[in-house]
């Protein structure tokens, strides 16, 4: 029982601090702050994960782990399913859009804050090289190779600069803004994430080979 009452305070104090990063971004929180949302005393917040830089690396990663695992698993699929050719370039931006934007996660608030706190990280100067680095690149590169091979010969240049676009339309769709909606005047809508995966696919797909037309 005790073990469980650690979990969940742990468990709370990370969605907390999760929903203050994506609202006020690190500099605008403090531990105080999370601790009084999460219900507990700020010396647990830092019992349990230290200084803020700590807990923000914590909030990262625990979600970092279950995406890179549903990708992982979806890359590898597509890669076994092609072999021994290589997978089209929209099998491989399927595999890597998918766990991300469609299931029924994507409708849950921590879900939402985290992937607010992604567009955040992933836009920042300050946190964007060295964090999406460390929790996302060992597997983004994998993504890559996979691209590398269905496009070969490609310009390593042009490829790594087509990624940056796909990172770019990912983090916006992240963000969930509400432009697209005041836009498209309501036939859009940032929160429908299952229509931005039809379409970024496509658009996305079609810009990676559009590679194979430079050559």
């Amino acid at each position: 029982m005790t073990s469980d009452i650690k979990t969940d305070r742990r468990t709370a104090i990370l969605d907390a601090a999760e929903a203050q990063f994506a609202r006020h971004g690190y500099d605008g929180v403090n531990l105080r702050a999370i601790a009084r949302e999460a219900g507990v005393d700020v010396a647990l917040a830092n019992y349990h994960f230290g200084k803020k830089q700590d807990l923000f690396d914590a909030v990262l990663m625990r979600r970092a782990d279950v995406l890179n695992g549903w990708r992982l698993k979806a890359l590898t699929d597509v890669l076994a399913e092609a072999s021994p050719e290589a997978p089209s370039v929209e099998a491989i931006v399927r595999a890597y859009l998918g766990p991300l934007l469609t299931g029924p996660h994507v409708a849950e608030p921590g879900w939402k804050h985290y992937y607010a706190l992604i567009a955040y990280v992933n836009n920042s100067p300050e946190w964007g090289g060295k964090l999406m680095t460390q929790f996302f690149d060992p597997l983004i590169r994998r993504f890559i190779d996979a691209l590398r091979m269905s496009l070969a010969p490609v310009d390593e240049k042009s490829l790594f600069w087509a990624y940056h676009c796909f990172s770019g339309a990912l983090t916006l769709t992240f963000a969930q803004t509400g432009r697209i909606d005041q836009l498209s005047r309501g036939l859009c809508h940032s929160d429908d994430l299952d229509d931005a995966y039809e379409h970024v696919v496509q658009f996305i797909t079609a810009g990676f080979e559009a590679l194979k037309a430079d050559r």
